[in-house]
């Protein structure tokens, strides 16, 4: 079931988790205390009818996004005991050649279920694909890859070597990696909490 969501990119995390806490939504931070070399501290994910207030409050880009769930609940209904302990926020720039659309149809089509394949500690797994940027960089969308800890995001990634090598195979025919922002390690925090 896809849903759409408001995904504003912050550079200030105290600002992210004000504009998560006043729209509802949630608040993905970066676990890194300094985030300069990020390309941002936060990502907040909302429904909202206030565009303009999150538009402008996003400093580091706003988009409107398509939420594929793909492995577990859907982001906004997740509850407190069934959240990531851990997320790899990918930020995905389409490959030129392929185009933004069918960059798109091959990320949704082949590459999710080579990611299950390959990713076998991941719980959770979420596409956003941008279907509209309001400001900021011409980003195609976001992978959120969860695990249940950072340790496992980072040493279970991949479960063989073959498979990372099929992972940056197919990435490399529908995203441009040179173009594409360095992962961002996160953790799920609501608003209320």
């Amino acid at each position: 079931m896809s849903s759409l969501l408001l995904a504003g990119a912050y550079s200030d995390k105290q600002k992210a988790a004000d504009t998560a806490a006043r729209t509802g939504g949630i608040n993905l931070t970066a676990t890194a205390t300094e985030t300069n070399h990020l390309p941002f501290a936060s990502l907040v994910l909302s429904v909202t009818d206030e565009l303009d207030l999150f538009v402008r409050d996003a400093d580091a880009g706003s988009y409107l996004v398509c939420e594929r769930p793909i492995k577990n609940t859907p982001l906004l209904q997740l509850s407190l005991e069934s959240r990531p302990g851990s997320i790899g926020i990918f930020t995905m720039v389409a490959n030129a050649d392929l185009g933004a659309r069918e960059s798109d149809r091959h990320w949704r089509d082949k590459h999710a279920p080579l990611a299950l394949e390959v990713h076998t500690a991941m719980t959770h797994y979420y596409q956003l694909s941008v279907l509209q940027r309001f400001k900021g960089p011409a980003w195609n969308g976001f992978a959120l890859c969860c695990f249940s800890n950072e340790e496992d995001l980072r040493n279970k990634f991949f479960n063989t070597p073959d498979g990372e090598t099929a992972i940056a195979r197919d990435v490399a025919i529908f995203a441009d990696p040179r173009k594409s922002p360095r992962r961002v390690i996160s953790r799920f925090a609501r608003a209320d909490q």
